[in-house]
């Protein structure tokens, strides 16, 4: 008992200061109601990722899940999203909607072709993309990569990707 004391503590504090991050500016955690599971107007400096809790302030690599039920939760890396989603009951039925890098605007995530070398907010490497380039892979694929920790934040994975020895 006395090990888990300090655990407590650690996550006490965590929720506690991502709750009042989220009171005290206002902050756009989760949109409920979102009945016709579209994407929602990120305002930026006003929603706030859903797996770092980081303000979203570009919306370059962001992205959308929303549940059957419409509620809505966004992620300023398509990366964290993958993340945040891996062990949610209902992420094979969410609907997904992420900001492409070509045509700057929303698209089904599922339809999206993902570089693995950009430079985005949580160093993942996975930007979005409507038109399919050479080396993208399918949102299924980054999603399993993600799963595994192949990604840019893995030394080994990212020499592999960009070439250098590591």
């Amino acid at each position: 008992m006395k090990k888990l004391i300090p655990i407590f503590a650690i996550i006490i504090v965590v929720v506690v200061l991502f709750l009042s991050l989220s009171t005290k500016q206002n902050m756009t955690v989760v949109y409920l109601n979102n009945s016709d599971k579209k994407p929602i107007d990120i305002v930026l400096g006003k929603f706030q990722d859903s797996d770092c809790g980081m303000v979203i302030d570009d919306i370059s690599y962001a992205s959308q899940a929303i549940a059957p039920d419409g509620k809505t939760w966004f992620f300023h890396d398509h990366g964290a999203m993958a993340h945040w989603l891996k062990n949610k009951i209902f992420k094979d039925n969410a609907t997904l909607w992420s900001y492409t890098k070509d045509t700057k605007r929303w698209i089904n995530t599922r339809k999206a072709w993902f570089s693995l070398t950009d430079d985005t907010p949580m160093g993942y490497g996975f930007g979005a993309y409507e038109k399919k380039q050479k080396g993208f892979i399918t949102y299924n694929d980054m999603f399993i990569r993600m799963a595994r920790g192949e990604n840019m934040n893995n030394p080994q994975i990212k020499a592999k990707l960009l070439g250098t020895k590591k």
